[in-house]
């Protein structure tokens, strides 16, 4: 790395930890302020906040090892998620504020009534702030190492003394660490060195988030997002002029996969294609999983850092605008800028047979490192730097909010609620903060130590999906149906946790959609049932709950009991899920629209004219515009 590139690192570095400080004071004054920003968030900030986080420097690598192991078309594994942050934006932003909690897991006992509430409430702080947090955070850890291995080379800056002592006590772990052949002479060098590196970006994230909060979260994420779209951008330029060229691009790639051979099956047609009926190996189940998976994932509802971020806006307004701003900047300006990449680096770094082939872990793997190694070999010094600068931001972006978002359910959730009262103590607000700030260093640890069991991005995505699949369906459940209760919510998650476990024993690898079903099938249904069957709930037990959020859906007989019209939740629901579906038609048409223009994409089977359907998609998404705007959920 030159001293150019080090010193657009190094002001980054300095920006985000002089951010922390001055955001320490306000931070201090209270949880709602530590972890909510004092609810004073606009629109656009918390909206590009969620999309930083969600940037996260390793989605360009799994966006890379998907396209080259199934298309264009693999792209919608994360491109569907689009109508559960619609279905936030327009049905549940406005609800998650009108709660008036800290966290989702409390939110537990203020939708049911009784002591399950309580237990829900604890089971879901244990499971969602610990287990599945520190598993996604440790998936954008194991990215670190993988970044940082071609650039931060500590063997050449520190001391051997130093270096080498460190080298033997990471030696045990060092194949967690670098994607470097165990064969390789420098293969614990380079693992230690990547260490070093995690830790490094660690502790400074770390430093930032831990002594401002989420108004410092918040307020680094939106400068990191400008950061990582501009070296984003930039480097798609490069890939594509080493590429040829975007029409070039797509005549080489032509060329190149005309037969549909060797390490990559599919043809360059299935390669560029958005549909299933042009795309390579599309059957039912993979088209069934496309479709369901937002519904059967955690973020259903915008569990999670997404309800904190609407949470933490000024109004109901500001709340629904966040949800769509980070929609758009999420699935059509990033996915735009990646693409290209992702395709260049198919020519500008053919895949090797060596790996094995498309869907295999090595050649996944392999096309993965193909992102951080076209920043080492192709970009110039001070666009290097930059690109390095936009990688560790995405990162931190990343880190900082899974940290904040934990740290809340320790704080909040597991000691206030629970072990201060169990010692008999009644925590001050800058003891609740101390805490706060503690968890943050112990989340962190926590995630360090499952990341050295992690294999590939792509597997470890993968097992995320799984580890999260089943709840979603309930989650969504318990804002549109009163009778979803506290026992049904708790019976998904156990079952959830049952059926992981069984489905990687009895189901092989090549079914991994499969799992994903199962789990989401088993965990559902025994919500429904537990819902049902144990304890059922009484309309009157929720006119508290219905009278302060007023959530859409099938609440008739809760509110005849408050005194309300009980159509108007309904007709909530209908307008809300008419907006979403619009609004919808907008961000797949612009992602489809623009990408097959860009990209020469082939167009469906039924659509044999490539012109006509780039002009389709773009007038019919520009079109209903209009008509999800005017039904955006007005402030109560």
């Amino acid at each position: 790395m030159s001293a150019i590139d080090a010193t657009i690192v190094g002001a980054f570095l300095v920006y985000v930890i002089v951010n922390g400080l001055r955001e320490r004071g306000r931070a201090s004054g209270g949880l709602e302020q530590y972890f909510l920003a004092g609810r004073s968030l606009s629109g656009w900030e918390a909206g590009i906040s969620m999309a930083a986080t969600q940037f996260a420097a390793d989605t360009p690598l799994l966006v890379t090892g998907l396209v080259a192991m199934g298309g264009l078309f693999a792209l919608w594994r994360l491109s569907i998620y689009a109508l559960a942050f619609l279905l936030l934006a327009f049905l549940l932003a406005a609800c998650w504020r009108r709660a008036g909690v800290l966290t989702d897991a409390e939110f537990a006992e203020l939708r049911y009534p009784g002591r399950g509430a309580a237990v829900l409430r604890l089971f879901k702080a244990l499971y969602f702030g610990t287990l599945f947090n520190c598993v996604v955070l440790a998936i954008v850890l194991l990215a670190t190492t993988r970044i940082a291995e071609p650039f931060l080379l500590w063997n050449t800056w520190l001391p051997p003394a130093l270096f080498n002592g460190f080298e033997a006590l990471v030696a045990p772990i060092a194949g967690a660490l670098t994607a470097t052949r165990p064969d390789d002479p420098m293969f614990v060098a380079r693992a230690a060195s990547n260490l070093l590196s995690l830790l490094a970006i660690a502790l400074v994230t770390l430093a930032y988030s831990t002594l401002g909060g989420l108004r410092s979260v918040v307020k680094t994420d939106v400068v990191q997002f400008a950061i990582m779209m501009a070296a984003s951008l930039a480097y798609a330029v490069v890939v594509v002029q080493a590429a040829g060229g975007l029409g070039p691009m797509a005549e080489r790639l032509r060329e190149v996969f005309a037969q549909g051979t060797g390490p990559v099956p599919m043809n360059a047609s299935q390669l560029l294609a958005f549909t299933p009926s042009a795309a390579y190996d599309v059957g039912a189940l993979l088209i069934a999983v496309f479709l369901l998976q937002w519904l059967i994932q955690v973020n259903a509802d915008g569990t999670g850092y997404l309800a904190q971020r609407v949470m933490a806006c000024r109004d109901d307004r500001e709340a629904s605008r966040a949800a769509v701003v980070f929609t758009f900047a999420q699935i059509v300006l990033r996915s735009l800028v990646w693409l290209p990449i992702a395709l260049g680096l198919l020519l500008v770094f053919p895949p090797d047979a060596a790996f094995g082939v498309a869907g295999e872990s090595g050649y996944v793997a392999a096309r993965e490192a193909s992102y951080v190694r076209g920043i080492a070999e192709l970009l110039p010094v001070g666009l290097k730097g930059l690109m390095l600068t936009a990688m560790i931001a995405a990162l931190a972006s990343t880190i900082d909010t899974h940290l904040n978002w934990g740290a809340a359910y320790w704080t909040n959730d597991i000691y206030a609620r629970f072990v201060a009262r169990w010692l008999g103590r009644t925590p001050t607000t800058r003891g609740l903060v101390w805490v706060a700030r503690l968890s943050n260093v112990l989340l962190l640890a926590l995630a360090l130590a499952i990341m050295t069991r992690l294999g590939s991005i792509k597997a470890a995505w993968e097992a995320s999906l799984l580890l999260g699949a089943g709840v979603g369906v309930v989650l969504l459940l318990r804002w549109l149906w009163w009778r979803v209760s506290a026992a049904g919510e708790l019976a998904a998650i156990v079952a959830s946790s049952l059926l992981v476990p069984a489905a990687l024993a009895w189901l092989p690898e090549h079914l991994a959609l499969a799992r994903l079903l199962v789990v989401a099938v088993g965990a559902t249904t025994a919500a429904v049932a537990a819902s049902l069957w144990i304890r059922p709930l009484r309309p009157l037990q929720l006119v508290e709950f219905y009278l302060k959020v007023h959530p859409p859906g099938w609440w008739g007989p809760v509110a005849e009991a408050a005194g309300e019209d009980p159509q108007q939740a309904r007709i909530a629901l209908r307008r809300g899920v008419t907006a979403t579906l619009l609004c919808a038609v907008s961000v797949f048409g612009l992602l489809v629209g623009i990408g097959s223009w860009m990209l020469e994409a082939t167009p469906p089977a039924w659509f044999a004219h490539r012109g006509g359907w780039i002009a389709a998609n773009l007038v019919l998404a520009v079109g209903v515009m209009p008509l999800w705007l005017r039904r955006a959920a007005p402030s109560r």
